[in-house]
């Protein structure tokens, strides 16, 4: 049975040693460890207000940071042997399609939210995480550098923090509109890097715990229920190397559901005269309401979408929402590993009927894990590439590996080098080495 450990020698000797290149000793470093996550359940729901399953993963991102006396931000990508420098300050420019634009989006919005002096800092990060593979690798990145920069400017003390930013799940949310570009609460946004998502990545990051997976509801961001995941069982990942890179080019398809969700709201509010915050708020506000929304969908011709689209993207999100999740959950509570493969199956085929936000890659990696034996299996993440979680016996993990992993690299050879398979069990959020 694996077991969480803190991030491998190698990982921190990286940073170490990256940071040392910044001309500090890294003695005096401050360390985190900002794990990626797992999206079990929950495609494309967060940011309507709904439910998703959750994990963080036992790989992640080291940083080793330290004040500056300026407001410099000047970092070393270990891994990659990349550096950028930059000034925190409100009027920072974009830098869309670049690795440094995570750092810059979030020293932007701090020296928004934030105004006054800044500190600035020395920041040295390793990663074990998989690049743009669903992963939430952009997204460690941005509570990363927002973890070190709130660290070494005492932002806690700050009475703007204070005000709006109560607790881990409110900073989670948070963070979810520093990416998204959205405000919070009196918190100003701004463009944010570009990609319409939710804060699902942030809340993993930050509020789940080893060995469990965590449903949470979202706006506001809010937990439900913890379930331990029974010993014996663990998670393969399998990394299709179809790159799901959300560069200004590919932003467009990610951003396509979260845009159908919107157009669905304008709808129902110019239909019903309501003011609903969330399409999660709209199935709520009362008993007849999903199927007022089908009608109004039926009856409109709101653009650019065409109702068919609209009505499939209001099916999907009601049944991964409101039945499959709960549904899981109630599996995995009474030790029904086994009972959620159909659930799972129905939420893996609803991504690619309705969402249409996989590739053949990742269609082919969920069936031939479930042919090969597992409990369940699913893409996840925002899609268009990326990897897919595959869950089975700990005790045969390694056999299941080496059958997935050559099954998939016989079907799509040109991706071998790219792919990559590994084992996690859910590990812990955010933690200061």
């Amino acid at each position: 049975m694996l077991s969480w450990r803190m991030p491998h020698e190698a990982l921190l000797e990286a940073a170490n040693a990256a940071f040392e290149k910044l001309g500090g000793a890294s003695s005096e470093a401050r360390r985190y460890f900002v794990p990626g996550r797992l999206e079990v359940l929950g495609k494309h729901t967060d940011y309507a207000g709904g439910r998703s399953l959750l994990c963080a993963v036992e790989r992640g991102i080291c940083f080793a940071v330290a004040p500056r006396a300026d407001d410099r931000l000047h970092i070393v990508d270990a891994g990659r042997g990349r550096e950028a420098e930059l000034a925190i300050t409100p009027d920072l420019a974009a830098a869309s399609g670049h690795w440094s634009n995570y750092p810059r989006t979030v020293a932007r919005r701090l020296a928004r939210n934030f105004p006054g002096p800044l500190t600035g800092a020395d920041v040295a990060f390793a990663s074990d995480l998989p690049s743009a593979a669903g992963m939430s690798s952009s997204s460690a990145l941005v509570v990363g550098f927002f973890t070190a920069l709130a660290d070494v400017n005492g932002l806690e003390r700050r009475r703007e923090y204070a005000a709006s930013i109560r607790g881990l799940e409110d900073l989670a949310c948070y963070l979810g509109t520093v990416e998204n570009g959205r405000s919070f609460g009196a918190l100003e946004g701004d463009r944010g890097v570009g990609t319409a998502g939710g804060s699902e990545d942030h809340t993993a990051i930050l509020c789940c715990r080893a060995e469990q997976l965590s449903q949470y509801a979202f706006c506001p961001t809010r937990h439900e229920r913890s379930v331990r995941l029974p010993p014996q069982w663990v998670f393969v990942i399998g990394v299709s190397g179809v790159v799901a890179d959300k560069n200004e080019a590919a932003q467009d398809a990610y951003n396509r559901a979260a845009r159908t969700v919107d157009v669905m709201l304008q709808a129902w509010r110019a239909a019903t005269g309501r003011t609903d915050a969330c399409l999660a708020d709209v199935v709520a506000s009362s008993p007849d309401a999903a199927e007022r929304m089908r009608d109004i969908l039926r009856d409109a011709t709101p653009a650019p979408f065409p109702p068919r689209m609209l009505l499939g993207r209001l099916e999907q999100f009601l049944a991964e929402s409101t039945e499959i999740i709960p549904d899981a959950g109630d599996c995995l509570a009474r030790g029904d590993v086994d009972g959620i493969g159909l659930l799972v199956d129905r939420s893996q085929r609803m991504a690619e009927r309705l969402l249409g936000n996989q590739v053949p890659e990742t269609i082919a990696l969920a069936r031939s894990a479930r042919g090969l034996g597992a409990a369940a299996a699913s893409a996840f993440g925002a899609g268009f590439g990326g990897a897919v979680w595959a869950l089975v016996q700990a005790r045969g993990a390694d056999d299941f590996i080496g059958r997935w992993a050559e099954a998939y690299r016989n079907a799509f050879p040109a991706r071998a080098s790219q792919a990559e398979f590994f084992l996690t069990r859910p590990g812990p959020a955010l933690r200061r080495l």
